[in-house]
């Protein structure tokens, strides 16, 4: 595994470390443990600017970055964002297997009077509807982030992917509306075979059953039950119960915590069972999407062969 200086914040890399020319993003997000930097895409080269996006390619993929302040309208900001990304890669001829999504105060109130992460959820509920998004919704995380910005960054295939569930979560895109005017639009996964590999975009999993929280306060509660959930979306995936442990699959992990005081009791709970020697973790301090929720794991997968 190679050893990275250490960074007070986060370098989102799409490309190897090794890659001549690289696409990359610095995102004020501290870095508490693990390697500072995530590399998924190999060979990505810049591919222009649409609609305020940063884009990059390389054989299947096309990846985007657009990163601006966070206004005061969070859902019409959101929206227009989401609808910048969705009229793009439908121009291209490609589909969003994977977003995430880093908000600026995502647990503070907005002047639209709500929750600012509710606010971001309605705009991007209402840029699918009015898009007349027909297909699943991709795989997604939306944490905190810098403050008074909003970060926004999506992977495109050729191919549809192919969405999965937890059958112990109800869909995030069927909450009740206790959760706010509208539901968060994403898949607890997504499955899609690209340049000749089959990848698995695990979205961000914490301590949800249902659709409610739980073990509130409760650290050791809250990563027993979201590695419960882990193991149950593996297996609708496809991967056995632990996201393809066991074989020489490439896994990749972000892990969220919202104290950095509880690091070292989440590496001893995950470290040497969840997580394995030869994977690729980034462990950062960010706020979570509720604000009773103390951490988020999300993984991607990446398998020779079709999905």
């Amino acid at each position: 595994m190679p050893t990275f200086p250490r960074s007070a914040e986060f370098l989102f890399q799409f490309c190897p470390v090794e890659d001549a020319t690289r696409a990359s993003l610095r995102l004020d997000v501290p870095v508490l443990a693990g390697e500072p930097r995530e590399t998924l895409f190999a060979g990505l080269r810049e591919a222009g600017r649409a609609e305020d996006f940063g884009l990059f390619a390389a054989g299947d993929w096309l990846v985007g970055v657009r990163v601006e302040p966070l206004r005061a309208d969070v859902a019409a900001q959101t929206e227009a964002i989401y609808a910048g990304l969705l009229t793009l890669t439908g121009e291209r001829g490609r589909v969003p297997a994977r977003i995430w999504n880093y908000v600026g105060g995502i647990n503070a109130d907005c002047a639209e009077g709500l929750e600012t992460y509710r606010a971001f959820c309605r705009g991007r509920s209402l840029a699918f509807e009015r898009a007349g998004w027909t297909g699943p919704v991709p795989a997604a995380s939306a944490v905190g982030g810098q403050p008074g910005m909003i970060a926004v960054l999506f992977a495109a295939a050729r191919e549809n992917p192919l969405a999965r569930e937890n059958p112990e979560q109800m869909p995030a895109y069927e909450y009740p509306p206790d959760y706010g005017p509208r539901s968060p639009s994403f898949s607890r996964a997504m499955r899609v075979s690209a340049d000749g590999r089959a990848w698995t975009f695990v979205s961000g999993t914490a301590a949800i059953k249902g659709h409610r929280s739980m073990a509130t306060g409760d650290l050791a509660g809250q990563i027993a039950c979201t590695r419960d959930n882990l193991r149950l979306i593996s297996e609708a995936c496809g991967l056995g119960a632990d996201l393809a442990a066991d074989t020489d699959a490439e896994r990749h992990f972000k892990i969220y915590l919202r104290h950095a005081g509880d690091l070292a009791a989440a590496r001893a709970a995950l470290e040497g069972g969840l997580l394995r020697p030869a994977d690729r973790v980034t462990w950062l301090r960010a706020d979570i999407c509720r604000a009773e929720l103390l951490i988020e794991i999300e993984a991607t997968v990446i398998a020779r062969g079709a999905a």
